[in-house]
Formats: structure tokens, sequence, C-alpha cells
């Protein structure tokens, strides 16, 4: 019985780990806190604790999961910043708008960047080579891009 709970609690732990894992490479807090209640619970199993069959060891698991979800929800909170809101903004609103050349904007690639109100968009020209510093205004948007002309 004891190799049987070592063993299981190693899986909750090797899941909460690899819930680690992807959060590192798919950053959202969505699988930090799970990962952290299985790391806790797997602990706990591997210490013995029975926190699957005794009313005592239920009422500690979820009490322990609860603790370090609210833990681990506060310490991410500190770690992002706080008044940075993501942009939300729909790229066909940015047609009539303007703004300013940041790097030169041609017609045959996307290496333009056009600064639009505070925020930087990829950018082509509608015809020719738009140089650095120069207004330009949002004629169009296609896909993640925007298509611009001189004024």
């Amino acid at each position: 019985m004891v190799f049987e709970d070592f063993s299981y609690g190693w899986i909750i732990v090797l899941f909460g780990a690899l819930f680690f894992v992807l959060e590192v490479f798919s950053p959202g807090f969505f699988l930090l806190v799970p990962g952290t209640v299985l790391l806790i619970i797997g602990v706990l199993v591997i210490l013995g604790v029975d926190i699957f069959s005794s009313t005592y060891g239920i009422v500690l698991g979820i009490g322990i999961a609860l603790l370090a979800a609210i833990v681990t929800v506060y310490l991410y909170s500190r770690l992002t910043p706080g008044d940075e809101k993501p942009l939300t903004i729909s790229m066909d609103s940015l047609v009539g708008r303007t703004g300013r050349v940041l790097n030169p904007a041609d017609e045959e690639t996307l290496s333009g960047k056009v600064s639009v109100e505070g925020q930087i968009f990829s950018a082509k020209s509608k015809s020719g080579i738009i140089p650095e510093g120069a207004k330009v205004k949002v004629i169009a948007s296609q896909g993640v891009h925007i298509v611009v002309e001189e004024e």
C-alpha cells in the first residue's frame, strides 16, 4: 500500500510539474493554479496523507488546494503589470486615422512600422516608399497589417 501511494503521489507531482512547463511555453495563468494544486496534493500523498478516502484528508486536501490557489493568484498578480491593458482595437477601425512612419513602408514587404495613436502596427504603402517620419493615413487593413498612404 505504501508503494502504491508513493507511486500515485509521484504521478500527481509529475502532472503538476507538466502544467508548470506548459504554462512557461504558453503563459496566460490557465495552468499555473491547477499545477500548484497538483504539486501540493502529490506531495501530501507522498508523505502518506490519505486525502482521497478519509474525511479529514479530503477536508485537508481541499483546504490546502484553496489556499495554494489563492496564494498563486496573488503572487501571479504581483508579477504582472497592473496598468497594462491588452490592445483590443479592430484593425478595420484604424481606417481613416493618421499616424507617423517609424520604419520606411513600401508596397512589397511588411517591414514598415507605423505609429497610430500610440500603438505600433506593421504597414505597407499603397504605392512607392514612404520614408521614416512621414505623416500617413490608414486606407485599409489586410489581416494583421495596415495599408497607408502619405498625406
